[in-house]
């Protein structure tokens, strides 16, 4: 029948080389399946029994369509069937004692399949081959693993007499992949027994208990645990320490308690030795969760251990596109839960000790920790709320938007568990507020997941509209605290989120009508007086603006000091945009019927009976300190004098007493003098009531205490200089005093490490005092120094390292300070070696001259006089001191004045040329040291200088800067990078790095065959790490434009090295390490492609790029399947644009032709093969050279190899072709052997052969040659076809060929080539008479013109109804005739085609 023959059919192309064809093929196995599974399934057993010798794959893609019959139709096969099932499964899986995956994995699908609901019959034919006494096989195990997972109720009434028979096994049992297996399947029992015992109530077996495999699982225990956690094999212990996990469960009490001081240990000491840690977590989780669930004793001993371990996992970055870290996180949070509910006093301490460390990492880790706490562990952090409140407060403060998105994670979650009600719960509130306030970020971050501050303050604002209408708890809390935050300027920016919450707030409670929804603005204060303030500052009525002033101003109740200050506030606001409005205001105000006229400045008694007037006094002193507190900086000092200190005086009167108005003045006084410093910083200013003001004020010191604090902050505001000369002297002399007491070097660090932070202040008058103080010290110690014995001034580098730097200071007088510590120190120094108190060094004195040189502000003279210092320094200074003084100058590059973090460049690669050649010990640490500083240094000229450090370094130690930088963590940081694009700054010593790297990438292994999986027997190649990053750092020294010698001299080597790394790297993958943190490095391939552009672009070879650019050839190479494509597409742009160049990159790349590495021999033999395209080689006289190395290459062990060689032979009667017939005897027998080729699966050999015959024949006088066939060919058939039809129409046998070539026909009507697509429908029309349907006939002669357009699927659909009625084509050769016309499709080249035929095929039922 038909449907035995379509599947037979379908069988035979079940291993079709392109996967969509065997998914299809596949697909409609399966819908036949459906429809009659016994038959297909047993036509599945009789394919496999008649072919013993089937090829795996063919073998894999039959039992994976059994398993799917199986799966979907399980209830509609019949018993024997299923036994015959049982049967083929359980052979065709043990048929070969290797294992082979793919074929016994699919073989074992088919028995789980089935076991779901035949488990006894499965069991039945399984225990006959798990035996006492002798090993599995590997499947068998995994099977009866896989079958524990899928039936759990079925199988767990057998694992007790399962795991009777493993346990001798275990110790039989030496190859890992079946430790691996055990382990694997002991782990999916366990998890079968508790998930049965968790169900009891719908298990078969309801008297089951744990103790039932407590022994046995114990004993497994001992051998996995003392035995195989040993392994070197880190997949083997992964799956181990998952069975321990699951196993731990089931262990009795006794024995868990006393493995535990062990076990834990173990399983945290994996951390380090596996780079996949979700498994180790699950495991941990597991045993902690076994461990509390018993009340073990022990554990308490293990805790510090654990926590730390874990911390450390959960400071650990997540990366959402890799799950295992993201399950890892999860896996840990679920530890820290468990501990929490056991040990939730110590778990506390330790997260919030950690969150007082500032590294964004640790701190993002413990807020994590403590968010998910508070989520799922209510009950039990109820007592912890205060304590977790006022820990939080830190990370309130960091700057990182990191770490702050996850604060704002925490107080979301504080808010649904009631911490925000608490005292402190407001911080929390203005955190959240503050950064709904948050500007725009002007620059990118570098890092793409740093969180911006757009993003930051959407969350804050998604936050605040949560607290609102989704925390009911909190409605008390925002309301009306949120109003206060609608004043402020610092919050300006959050007043749209602000304004939403306070509607929906009062929204809410109007609607309840709750009684708090009136305010009582007096209990809040000013606040609605700092609203009209604002509302005034966005006016632009002058008018309007002086009338709701005389309001406030008439209307305020004077005596009420709340108002009085919410009334001054509002002023002050509205003079920040109305300046002179508001003085007259006031002025005018002040000189209403409502005061009482006086004269004189603190004159005049007022009439004593009068408080009203003296609290509306109040009120107007108050609000001139205001006015002056915002008013616009480049306006207040024309003010002071004339408008706000005259008026203040007309209303102050020295002789009062009251408080109220003491208190106003006093606040007042410091809000003018806090406006006049800022003021001052950018413009001149001379105080000239200063004196009488002060004199003022200092009457109030003498006041009761109540004033004295108010007064001193007021005059230290108002005259800072009154007590600093008393002062500093005093310090001198408290310092010199502590210094006599230990007149050592030791004692001399203890003092200045007092002082030594102050060196770096942003203060000017703060380095000038910390310098100055730093030389009277010096001085001291110099005129008190007493030398008995030769002693070491072991402190003089990190002295003068830290001084030197100042030498160049913006500020002259700390430049003279500074010239005067190192002079100092130097004469300490001698004093030290021996020499007299009253010795003079010539060039310690040269410091002197070098002191008068840095009066001169000029950059140019600064830093020539710094090289100058230098020198002396550099004389004078021990070279056990060099190090210490190196590293200082190190930390000096980030000083916070860029004059000074440039003389610390200019001092250290100075000293460096004199006397870094001693150095080499220290060159690691070094570079170290710059690759630091590089990251946090914005001055370009620092970095320029760093740069010349690290050239100046490799100068005089070029080996050891090679192999360190080389050394480097991959994917190069920016900072690397930069390091290494320096290297390139100097063309010699570029040159000589880049000889160095050639010949290393040239004897380098460039990958290693891994095996990826246990259970797969291929091997992956795995990139080696030096010559990726000898790559990675050749790129970078060709971005430096002063490269550009050095690369043009070493053009061809370069070119080959790169050329043939490039091969090296194709189907390459990066090493594990750099899978998951990988960024830059796309893949080992795109690094050799980028260096080889970067090496064209620095040879200036333009001509070359531009078409490898238009024809994307850079993305071709990067493809493995097309990288020969891009290969070729380079070699004809070099052969047209560098042809000069060729003869030495040829010569260079010849002796990788014999390399044992077949992807660099397939790279270089697709460059030849182009290059012999092109006439260039025989005009550079290299055509031999390369004709030789080809027809070498006819004979490699590669196939890829052998084709491009091939085709480069075939090549030369296009680049060449003149010298044909000199090479005619060995070119035709390439061509020859090409065509004959046995070991060529995909004709590739044989039609570059035929091919290549076809170009060499147009030179040659040669008249057997077989033509490939083509689209002319393909033409002309179809043509011929339909010309036929015009003689032969009646004749029986050619309307068999007709229907017999119509389904062809058909498909070639979307044939890529228009002319054959034409020939196709000349022909249909021609034959159309012959299908016996006039419908389908007139259908041919109205849709299939040549010059008209055809929807083909249309026309399809449309010509299938058309068939379907027509008898005569259906019975014409019935059923059996498509079906062989299908099966006959099934073997076009063209995949498509085949894929529609399967799919047809599927519907024969």
């Amino acid at each position: 029948r038909s449907e035995s023959y379509v599947t037979l059919a379908l069988l035979d192309a079940a291993n079709d080389r392109d996967p969509v064809v065997q998914e299809q093929v596949r697909k409609s196995i399966l819908t036949l399946g459906n429809q009659q599974p016994d038959k297909v399934l047993s036509m599945c057993q009789d394919y496999l029994l008649k072919h013993p010798k089937l090829v795996v794959g063919h073998r894999v893609v039959i039992l994976q369509t059994i398993e799917l019959v199986v799966k979907s139709r399980i209830d509609d096969i019949s018993y024997p069937k299923i036994k015959s099932v049982i049967q083929l499964a359980s052979d065709e899986m043990t048929k070969s004692k290797e294992v082979v995956p793919e074929w016994q994995q699919a073989a074992s699908n088919i028995l789980v399949a089935v076991g779901n609901k035949y488990i006894n019959d499965i069991m039945e034919e399984i225990l006959r081959k798990f035996q006492p006494g002798v090993l599995p096989h590997f499947f068998v195990v995994q099977t009866l693993a896989n079958l524990s997972d899928s039936n759990v109720y079925g199988m767990v009434p057998f694992l007790n007499a399962i795991m009777g028979t493993m346990l001798p096994m275990l110790g039989m049992t030496k190859q890992d992949n079946m430790k691996w297996v055990f382990s694997s399947a002991l782990c999916h029992f366990s998890e079968s027994i508790l998930e049965y015992l968790a169900n009891l109530d719908k298990a078969p077996d309801p008297t089951v208990r744990k103790d039932t495999f407590s022994s046995e699982i114990y004993s497994a225990y001992d051998i996995l645990f003392n035995s195989w956690m040993q392994s070197r094999e880190s997949k083997l212990r992964l799956t181990v320490a998952e069975a321990l996990g699951s196993m731990s469960h089931l262990m009795a009490h006794d024995k868990l308690e006393e493995q535990l001081p062990k076990l834990l240990p173990t399983i945290l000491g994996l951390y380090k030795k596996n780079s996949e840690h979700y498994i180790i977590s699950k495991s941990l989780c597991q045993i902690l969760e076994a461990s509390v669930n018993m009340g073990s004793r022990v554990l308490e001993t293990q805790i510090d251990g654990l926590l730390v371990a874990l911390h450390q996992q959960i400071c650990s970055p997540m990366d959402f596109s890799n799950p295992p870290t993201v399950k890892n996180h999860n896996e840990v949070l679920r530890c820290f839960t468990i501990l929490a509910n056991t040990f939730p006093d110590r778990l506390m301490v330790f997260v919030l000790q950690r969150l007082e460390n500032s590294n964004k990492r640790n701190r993002m880790g413990s807020l994590a920790v403590l968010r998910h706490l508070i989520n799922s562990s209510t009950s039990i952090m109820e007592t912890k709320r205060l304590l977790i409140l006022a820990s939080i407060r830190q990370p309130l403060a960091d700057h990182s938007n990191k770490v702050k998105k996850r604060v704002v994670q925490v107080i979301s979650a504080m808010a649904h568990h009631g911490y925000l009600e608490l005292e402190g719960g407001d911080l929390l509130v203005r955190f959240i507020i503050q950064h709904c306030a948050l500007p725009d970020t002007y620059h990118r971050p570098p890092d793409p997941e740093e969180v911006t501050n757009e993003a930051l303050r959407s969350m804050c604002d998604n936050t605040l509209h949560l607290f609102t209408t989704t925390v009911g708890r909190l409605t008390d809390v925002l309301w009306p605290m949120l109003l206060c935050y609608l004043t402020p300027n610092q919050y300006a920016n959050a007043t749209t989120p602000l304004c939403k919450s306070l509607i929906l707030l009062a929204n809410k409670k109007q609607t309840a009508q709750e009684p708090n929804f009136i305010i009582d603005f007096n209990a809040q204060g000013s606040f609605l007086y700092r609203c009209i303030g604002v509302i005034l500052q966005q006016c632009y009525n002058k008018e309007l603006v002086r009338k709701q002033l005389q309001e406030i101003l008439i209307g305020t109740r004077h005596n009420d000091a709340i108002e009085r200050t919410g009334v001054a506030m509002g002023i002050g606001l509205c003079a920040s945009s109305h300046l002179d409005g508001t003085l007259e205001k006031l002025e005018e105000f002040g000189k209403s019927d409502a005061f009482r006229k006086a004269s004189g400045i603190f004159g005049l008694l007022k009439d004593k009976n009068d408080v009203d007037v003296e609290k509306m006094k109040s009120t107007l002193i108050l609000c001139y300190g205001y006015v002056a507190l915002h008013a616009p900086e480049d306006k207040l000092l024309t003010r002071i004098d004339s408008d706000i200190l005259h008026n203040i005086s007309k209303n102050f009167n020295t002789k009062v007493k009251q408080s109220g108005i003491l208190n106003c003045l006093i606040h007042s006084v410091g809000l003018i003098a806090k406006a006049i410093s800022k003021s001052v910083r950018k413009q001149g200013y001379l105080f000239s009531r200063k004196q009488e003001l002060m004199g003022v004020m200092m009457v109030r010191v003498l006041s009761p205490v109540c004033f004295k604090n108010k007064v001193c902050f007021s005059l230290q505001c108002v005259f800072p200089q009154v007590l600093y000369s008393d002062t500093s002297t005093a310090l001198d002399e408290l310092l010199r005093n502590v210094l006599a007491r230990d007149l050592s070097p030791d004692g001399l660090q203890s003092m200045f490490k007092h002082i030594e932070s102050w060196l770096s202040s942003g203060q000017d008058h703060e380095r000038e005092r910390a310098v100055k103080t730093t030389a009277e010290l010096l001085q001291f110690y110099l005129d008190n120094l007493r030398v008995k014995n030769l002693v070491t001034f072991h402190n003089l580098g990190a002295l003068v390292g830290r001084l030197a730097p100042r030498c160049t200071d913006p500020n002259p007088e700390v430049r003279r300070a500074a010239i005067d510590c190192i002079y100092r120190l130097m004469y300490i120094q001698l004093r030290y070696e021996g020499f007299s108190l009253d010795y003079k060094d010539d060039s310690v004195e040269g410091l002197l001259v070098v002191r008068e040189k840095l009066s001169n502000p000029d950059h140019s003279v600064l830093y020539k006089t710094c090289s100058e210092l230098t020198k002396i320094i550099s004389k004078r200074l021990p070279q056990q001191q060099l190090s210490t003084l190196l590293f200082m100058l190190y930390d000096g590059l980030v000083d916070a004045q860029s004059n000074c973090s440039r003389a610390s460049s200019v001092i250290l690669n100075t000293l460096l040329k004199n006397r870094g050649a001693g150095l080499q010990d220290l060159v690691p640490e070094m570079l170290e040291v710059l690759h630091n500083r590089l990251q946090v240094i914005g001055e370009e000229q620092v970095k320029v200088a760093i740069g010349q450090s690290i050239l100046i370094l490799a100068t005089q130690h070029l080996q050891t800067v090679v192999n360190t930088l080389v050394a480097y963590p991959l994917p190069y940081d920016s900072w690397s990078c930069e390091m290494w694009i320096a290297l390139g700054a100097d063309s010699t010593l570029a040159l000589q790095i880049m000889e160095m790297i050639i010949e290393k990438l040239n004897v380098m292994v460039p990958y290693v065959d891994k095996k990826e999986s246990m259970l797969r027997p291929g091997l992956t190649k795995v990139a080696t790490s030096q010559p990726l990053a000898m790559t990675c750092a050749l790129r970078e020294m060709m971005l430096n434009g002063q490269s550009a010698d050095a690369v043009a001299y070493l053009f061809p080597k370069l070119f080959s090295a790169l050329l043939v790394r490039l091969g090296s790297s194709v189907g390459v993958q990066l090493p594990k390490d750099l899978n998951n943190i990988c960024v830059s490095l796309c893949c080992v391939l795109s690094v050799a492609v980028e260096a080889l552009r970067i090496l064209l672009g620095r040879a200036q070879l333009d001509a070359v790029m531009k078409p490898l650019d238009q024809e994307g050839a850079w993305d071709k190479m990067k493809d493995p399947h097309q990288h020969t494509t891009g290969v070729t597409l380079l070699s004809r742009a070099m052969a047209k644009h560098a042809g000069p160049r060729l003869p030495s990159i040829v010569e260079s790349l010849c002796p990788s032709l014999c390399n044992i590495y077949e992807c660099q021999r397939i790279t270089v033999t697709a460059f030849f093969s182009e290059l012999l395209n092109h006439h260039v080689v025989t005009e550079l006289m290299i055509l031999d050279m390369l004709m030789n190395n080809m027809m070498e290459r006819i004979t490699d062990t590669c196939g890829t190899v052998r084709m491009l060689a091939v085709r480069g032979l075939g090549n030369i009667a296009v680049g060449s072709p003149e010298k044909v017939n000199k090479y005619a005897k060995e070119l035709l027998a390439a061509m020859s052997s090409g065509m004959e080729e046995n070991d060529d699966p995909g004709k590739l050999i044989t039609l570059e052969a035929m091919s290549g015959m076809s170009k060499i024949l147009l030179y040659l006088d040669q008249k057997n040659v077989h033509l490939l066939e083509n689209d002319e060919i393909r033409c002309a058939s179809i043509m011929l076809l339909g010309n036929l039809s015009k003689f032969g129409s009646g004749e029986p046998v050619f309307k068999d060929q007709i229907h017999n070539v119509l389904v062809s026909l058909l498909l070639h009507l979307s044939d890529p080539n228009p002319q054959v697509v034409k020939a196709c429908k000349y022909a249909m029309r021609i034959c159309a008479p012959v299908i016996g349907s006039e419908q389908i006939s007139a259908m041919f002669q109205n849709h299939l013109l040549e010059e008209k357009g055809l929807h083909h699927g249309e026309f399809i659909n449309d010509l299938t109804k058309y068939l379907v009625r027509s008898k005569s084509f259906l019975y014409y050769k019935n059923t059996h005739r498509i079906a062989e016309c299908l099966v006959m499709l099934l073997q076009d080249p063209d995949p498509l085609v085949r894929v529609k035929a399967a799919e047809a095929m599927g519907h024969f039922h």
